[in-house]
């Protein structure tokens, strides 16, 4: 039974993440814990619990007696963590760049290649994109760094989602991949300057 409670709540609390991805669930929305219910057609504790994690995860935010907010990131929120991202991965860029192989730089243009190919495909293209940069932090070998970005990723996805669905519905996904190949010569050459700016321009491509 209790297996089965917590399959319910991942269960559910997918289902309100991919809404919010997908546009159904809009920033400041008020989701109401008796219409998941109904949604979902299971009890309300697998319900409350996937809120709860929600809410923890600062995805969602608690009123009670009222409901559940989708939590908004403002530009300038998301400003901020892409400038901690520059730090994040160009500081561990200092420490790897002599260390990068060839063969490392041939799986950095093995992902790159599938973000080129997900252009079609807003979310196919963000994993993609993810992908480029963890697997360019894992060059580091810091583990909580990587983590540190993956959580990172995660709450950009959110940002990213919000402003495409706003704004962004005519923008190419192609050009926030513009500068990767850009990163991934300037590594091979060995080059900590240029690779570190070029990753600044990557990044500045968010809000772009």
């Amino acid at each position: 039974m209790k297996k089965q409670q917590e399959s319910l709540k991942n269960m559910v609390y997918q289902a309100i993440l991919n809404g919010i991805f997908t546009d159904e669930y809009k920033p400041n929305q008020i989701i109401n814990e008796q219409e998941l219910v109904q949604k979902f057609g299971c009890s309300k504790t697998p319900i409350r619990e996937a809120l709860v994690t929600l809410c923890n995860e600062g995805i969602l935010r608690s009123f009670p007696r009222f409901g559940y907010q989708v939590v908004s990131v403002s530009r300038e929120e998301a400003q901020n963590i892409l400038d901690f991202r520059l730090v994040l991965e160009g500081g561990y860029l200092r420490q790897s760049i002599g260390n990068i192989t060839e063969e490392n730089l041939a799986e950095l243009a093995e992902i790159d290649e599938r973000c080129k190919q997900s252009t079609d495909s807003v979310w196919d293209h963000w994993e993609a994109n993810t992908a480029f940069h963890l697997k360019l932090i894992s060059f580091s070998g810091n583990a909580y760094a990587y983590q540190e970005l993956e959580r990172t990723m995660n709450v950009l996805k959110r940002a990213y989602a919000q402003f495409y669905w706003q704004t962004w519905s005519n923008v190419n996904p192609a050009l926030d991949i513009a500068h990767h190949n850009d990163i991934m010569q300037s590594i091979r050459e060995k080059d900590l300057e240029k690779t570190q700016n070029y990753l600044k321009e990557d990044l500045a491509d968010f809000c772009g």
